[in-house]
């Protein structure tokens, strides 16, 4: 049989007050939820109240009573894992706790560190009772490898899967974490680079996953995409959110080696290139070049970089093109685009070559 909730139920009129006099004598359950009916509302108590605490409250609230109840209130969701684990780790271990996680449709993935690796199932089940959304909580096992793009995960708590369905600036991606990369913390950079692309613009993005460039482009006008990546079970992915977004006849995918479908059916097509592969892109800067027109075009290029600026980047890049016998007429921008690792961030340069 569940515990029953102490509680002084009193009329909405006087709700507030009794508020404030109950937090005073420290007799409000601030952990618990407060429930109401069309008259009165029911202030959660921490314990049963002494004789002289109800004088307290006749003298200053007048009418009220007291009762007991497992139905009318409820436990309030902790506000975050290191709420919801007070008490349940040690002061040192709460320190180690991640502070932040991504969270792509109803999952979210943690980084759980090494001194902390035994009490994943606990940090699991914390983060289910923290946020109301999430349906499955996985662990990140390893970097981002391959060409294929895929990282392994461990299942903390949850339903035990890596589909979801994930949402983000009007559109809407069927993804699996263990076949296809994916990262929601690129949300700023798919909407910043589709509202760049005007109407008309062939558009080549060399490495593209499950579609959240390409997509959105598409999404944004009547720019033609072809949507390229050699992960197949990644480009399965992308053709089903092409259906999805009703993007079909605009973005065009591409199962192969960026290099190969370049040579073989995109050599000077395209007016943008896209090339989010930072830990490869530089290999690819001649691919890009390769694919833009002969008037010119525009490149987006990622890589990693161990400082803040992009200047290692925008070198890279610059060196690139000329080793292409082309030339960056102009560095359109470049920016941080999120940390990757400690001391390491993923940037971007935006660069105008003919």
């Amino acid at each position: 049989m569940a515990d029953l909730i102490p509680c002084l139920v009193i009329s909405k009129k006087r709700g507030q007050e009794a508020k404030i006099v109950l937090s005073e004598l420290g007799l409000l359950d601030n952990n618990m939820r407060v429930s109401s009916d069309s008259k009165n509302i029911f202030w959660p108590l921490v314990r049963e109240i002494s004789d002289s605490e109800r004088s307290i409250l006749e003298s200053r609230l007048g009418i009220f009573e007291l009762a007991h109840t497992e139905s009318k209130l409820r436990m309030k969701r902790p506000k975050s894992i290191l709420e919801e684990l007070y008490g349940k780790l040690s002061p040192s271990q709460l320190a180690s706790l991640p502070r932040s996680y991504d969270v792509v449709g109803d999952i979210a993935v943690l980084e759980i560190p090494q001194e902390l690796s035994d009490k994943g199932a606990l940090i699991g089940n914390a983060v289910l009772n923290v946020h109301k959304n999430v349906k499955v909580v996985l662990a990140k096992a390893g970097r981002v490898d391959g060409v294929t793009r895929v990282r392994r995960f461990i299942h903390l708590a949850g339903e035990n899967r890596t589909t979801t369905l994930h949402r983000e600036n009007g559109c809407v991606f069927q993804v699996d974490l263990s076949s296809a990369y994916f990262s929601p913390r690129l949300v700023t950079e798919h909407a910043r680079v589709a509202s760049q692309v005007s109407p008309g613009e062939v558009v080549v993005d060399l490495f593209a996953g499950v579609g959240p460039f390409s997509i959105q482009i598409a999404k944004r006008g009547a720019a033609q995409v072809y949507a390229i990546d050699i992960n197949e079970l990644a480009v399965d992915l992308l053709k089903q959110n092409i259906h999805l977004n009703k993007a079909d006849g605009r973005v065009f995918p591409i199962l192969g080696d960026a290099r190969k479908v370049v040579e073989e059916s995109l050599s000077s097509k395209a007016d943008r290139v896209i090339m989010n592969l930072p830990s490869e892109a530089k290999n690819y800067i001649d691919v890009a070049c390769r694919a833009i027109k002969t008037e010119g075009g525009i490149i987006h290029y990622y890589q990693f970089s161990t400082s803040e600026s992009a200047d290692e980047a925008v070198e890279s890049l610059v060196r690139g093109v000329e080793a292409s016998s082309r030339k960056v007429v102009k560095i359109l921008g470049s920016r941080k685009v999120r940390p990757s690792a400690p001391r390491e961030w993923q940037v971007v340069v935006d660069a105008q070559i003919k």
